[in-house]
């Protein structure tokens, strides 16, 4: 069952968490009531070849994942002409970046260095809700900075007042209390399941959906509610979104000059580009693994969600913002002249 793969007894979720009998082979028929202790993360290739290489390339992107977002964080806090919202906002964002490809990256590192594919069900549950914490982070961050785009366009006299450090660090508070409401929310779901028809999650994390799949008992209505709660918090930030720049293409619109239309849209456009990227492969990782029925698809396409996107991310920003670009330069020459 997976390298290193082991039964144990053990107290699932702190409650009893059962295989179900029917999936029990009939020498341990009488233990059908055994806990499970473990999952079995099935991780993206079982060919023991493409271990190294693996190992090697999500160590290299984990490795420029971290650094580049450091690097913008490093670059917003040293530079005093990038103390304002917006840059505030990104160095959250890739903070939260950097938290959402911690939460999965290193394990599935560790597990191909140790050749072993076990987590234990506390482990399982603790990955998933930290998880689901900074990924609702990115969506509810990227909502605030649309916001700020749009009150610097639509409202540019008001901006100052409006926008005030008080205010942005309300908003920080705002997102990481709802994504830690949506991933309580998921973590309650979870823990009502008392029984699973099996252990192997294939993926290289604990995905909630999974899981639920994983459960023997009917999970109609679990399922029911979490699609409600991602939808209200999936589809209420990017309403969010949509309105912000409704508006500023509106007032966009009414610039005379070109160079003014270009100058205005030019202040969103890395944002933008970070939006369709973040939205682009969350919706492409929904639809490939509501149409495909082969697991390694999905686990393909997760991978573009939860690994590339935050290590594009840096090189977006420092590539199509002449200010961060300016501080990275300034903080890298400060860096390599020391």
């Amino acid at each position: 069952m997976g390298w290193g793969g082991r039964w144990e007894r053990g107290s699932g979720w702190g409650t009893h968490v059962h295989l179900c009998p029917r999936y029990i082979q009939p020498q341990n028929i009488t233990q059908n009531l055994t806990s499970v202790s473990e999952f079995f993360l099935l991780g993206l290739s079982d060919d023991p070849e493409l271990q190294p290489l693996l190992c090697i390339l999500f160590l290299s992107m984990y490795l420029v994942t971290v650094l580049g977002n450091l690097l913008i964080i490093q670059a917003v806090t040293s530079d005093p002409h990038l103390h304002t919202p917006m840059y505030f906002f990104l160095s959250n964002l890739s903070l939260a970046d950097i938290g959402f490809i911690s939460t999965t990256v290193p394990k599935m590192i560790v597990n191909i260095q140790t050749h072993s594919r076990v987590i234990s069900c506390e482990g399982c549950l603790t990955q998933m809700s930290i998880f689901i914490l900074f990924g609702g982070m990115d969506c509810t961050l990227l909502t605030a900075m649309a916001y700020d785009r749009f009150v610097a366009i639509c409202h540019p006299l008001h901006y100052t007042a409006i926008m005030n450090p008080h205010f942005s660090g309300f908003l920080v508070l705002v997102s990481f209390l709802v994504s830690l409401l949506e991933s309580q929310v998921h973590n309650l779901i979870v823990l009502q399941l008392t029984c699973f028809k099996d252990v192997e999650i294939s993926n290289f994390f604990c995905d909630p959906s999974l899981l639920l799949d994983l459960a023997c008992s009917d999970t109609v209505t679990n399922n029911i509610v979490m699609y409600f709660v991602g939808t209200i918090f999936g589809f209420l930030p990017l309403s969010g979104i949509f309105f912000s720049y409704y508006k500023i293409l509106s007032s966009i619109r009414r610039i005379p000059s070109t160079g003014g239309k270009y100058k205005a849209f030019s202040t969103c456009g890395s944002h933008l580009a970070v939006v369709c990227l973040f939205y682009g492969t969350g919706l492409g990782v929904y639809l490939i693994s509501a149409i495909s029925q082969s697991p390694r698809k999905d686990v393909t396409a997760s991978v573009v969600y939860t690994v590339v996107t935050p290590m594009l991310n840096p090189f977006i920003y420092s590539l199509r913002n002449r200010d961060i670009k300016r501080a990275m330069w300034k903080l890298l020459s400060k860096i390599i002249s020391s």
